[in-house]
């Protein structure tokens, strides 16, 4: 069995003006900037799927873009996940997985289903939320990461909810959300969110160390050292695990240029 497991470090989307001569070549034509990146870094979530329904086509077309072994990962969409009720959200779920998601094939990575910070954590419905969320699509696969965002959630609880149905629990780091560290899946999701205009990659040498670190620990099984103390449950089975680490956030023009960073150092 392998040591640890891979680490795919990316951001989130592709298209963004700032990035155009920073990050992307001065004169890439736009249609070729999904090909670049994805030569550059190993993970992006695609954030699109939030805010709306993405064509099955358009998920073949990223897919026949980007080279083997790159994974993309998508958010939920948010009229899954913004409403009162969780458990009734069936059919916004079963629309989504209709959309073509299965177009990525083997670059289908975990979903990130994100919770406004005004969501309270309701353990009967956010149980019954989980039971929605299918393991497979199209004979393919289905991971499942949630991004809550309320300090309701940090309960042993929640932990152990999450640990039952596999599902992970994003870890939210340099960010001002709770950053919940237990491990609940067979992989680890995490987001940091710290970069900042200052850097001319977006973090310090010693702050990007310090992720890769942690992108190691998690891979190996570990907890990283930092964040042992803040565990709200006992330690997942050390095993080796796939991690995803994204750089989201902060000074987004600086994202690229820190994600390259951290994949060297890993």
């Amino acid at each position: 069995m392998a040591k640890h497991g891979p680490i795919r470090i990316g951001v989130g989307g592709w298209t963004f003006e700032p990035w155009r001569g920073a990050f992307y070549p001065h004169g890439l034509a736009q249609k070729r900037e999904l090909e670049y990146a994805s030569s550059k870094l190993t993970a992006i979530e695609i954030n699109g799927t939030y805010y709306g329904s993405q064509k099955p086509e358009s998920f073949a077309k990223w897919r026949a873009e980007t080279p083997d072994g790159f994974v993309f990962t998508l958010k939920g969409p948010r009229f899954t996940t913004n409403r009162r009720v969780l458990a009734e959200a069936g059919e916004s779920i079963e629309r989504f997985f209709a959309s073509g998601v299965s177009e990525l094939k083997e670059k289908l990575g975990p979903v990130n289903w994100q919770f406004m910070a005004t969501k309270k954590f309701d353990p009967a419905d956010f149980e019954g939320f989980l039971k929605l969320l299918p393991k497979s699509v199209d004979g393919i696969a289905v991971r499942h990461a949630v991004e809550v965002r309320h300090d309701s959630f940090k309960t042993p609880e929640f932990i152990a909810l999450a640990r039952e149905y596999g599902v992970a629990v994003i870890f939210a780091g340099d960010s001002e959300f709770p950053s919940i560290a237990d491990v609940t899946a067979p992989f680890v999701y995490a987001r940091i969110m710290g970069t900042t205009e200052d850097e001319p990659i977006g973090y310090s040498g010693k702050a990007l160390d310090g992720w890769a670190e942690a992108a190691k620990a998690w891979a190996e099984g570990r907890t990283p050292v930092a964040l042992k103390d803040t565990l709200l449950a006992p330690p997942a089975k050390a095993e080796p695990r796939e991690v995803f680490l994204f750089v989201i956030s902060g000074f987004k023009a600086r994202n690229p240029a820190a994600a390259m960073a951290l994949i060297d150092r890993v």
